[in-house]
């Protein structure tokens, strides 16, 4: 129990930290207010609650397919919130500040509940059980720790580099983050018989176990999954390149304003 209790804690922490430091940073990079952590943060805390609670009625709508399309629709609306924090944080301040600390706030709100919710309820069923609780509670301690540590040290290793680089490289971060959305939300929809089957690309976990810390990393970094079908590697794409493209567009928007205004002086 204990070991099970590192590994599920530090996946669901893991992937929720990475992605709140990533917009911390890129938010300290625009210059915005921080409060919007805090209220996606409280947001995120009460809905992990409701779901978690109400996740085994979820889980009978549509056919007993309602957990599966739910979570993947949080999935995919995490997906559209970066497209449009891509697009918008490309934009002249005077567009954009508003709208950023609110798609921010979702953004974290959506992800922690859909993460929270898990270790709700595998915390909540350990409670039954009087022999598991010190072993998986500490366990839990160990794993929320090292998911919490590895999004400090992104936080703070992201500041450390060149002021130049750090705008795209949160950028890349988040469209890595973004194929991940997609890539997962495909294998969901897949389950459940919503998209066909498709042929596996690879099979890497003799090299590289997706249970292992390091696959775990990965996972939460860049999405990696031992094996991976062919349409989770096509939505993977398309979802990078979706929050890269709209990051583009809005860069290439700016410039030419500017180019506009100094045309018109």
């Amino acid at each position: 129990m204990f070991l099970n209790s590192v590994v599920l804690i530090l996946q669901e922490i893991l992937e929720a930290a990475l992605l709140i430091s990533i917009l911390l940073v890129l938010s300290r990079q625009l210059q915005l207010s921080a409060r919007w952590f805090a209220t996606g943060m409280i947001l995120g805390g009460i809905g992990a609650f409701i779901l978690s609670f109400n996740l085994a009625t979820i889980s009978e709508w549509l056919d007993y397919a309602g957990q599966e399309i739910l979570i993947a629709t949080i999935m995919l609306a995490v997906l559209g919130l970066l497209t449009l924090i891509g697009l918008y944080s490309t934009l002249p301040p005077s567009s954009s500040r508003h709208a950023l600390p609110y798609l921010m706030s979702i953004c974290v709100a959506l992800a922690l509940s859909r993460e929270g919710a898990e270790i709700v309820i595998y915390l909540g069923g350990i409670l039954n059980h009087q022999a598991s609780i010190q072993p998986t509670f500490t366990g839990a301690g160990i794993g929320a720790g090292i998911g919490l540590s590895a999004g400090v040290l992104l936080y703070f290793g992201l500041l450390s580099l060149p002021v130049g680089w750090i705008f795209c490289t949160c950028i890349v971060l988040l469209a890595l983050i973004g194929g991940t959305m997609a890539s997962q939300a495909t294998l969901l929809l897949t389950q459940v018989d919503w998209i066909t089957y498709s042929p596996v690309l690879w099979d890497s976990s003799i090299w590289l176990p997706e249970d292992s810390i390091p696959g775990h990393l990965l996972y939460a970094l860049i999405g990696y999954e031992a094996t991976p079908s062919l349409f989770q590697a096509i939505a993977y794409g398309l979802g990078f390149l979706l929050v890269n493209i709209s990051a583009t567009l809005g860069h290439l928007n700016h410039f030419l304003s500017r180019r506009t205004n100094t045309g018109d002086k």
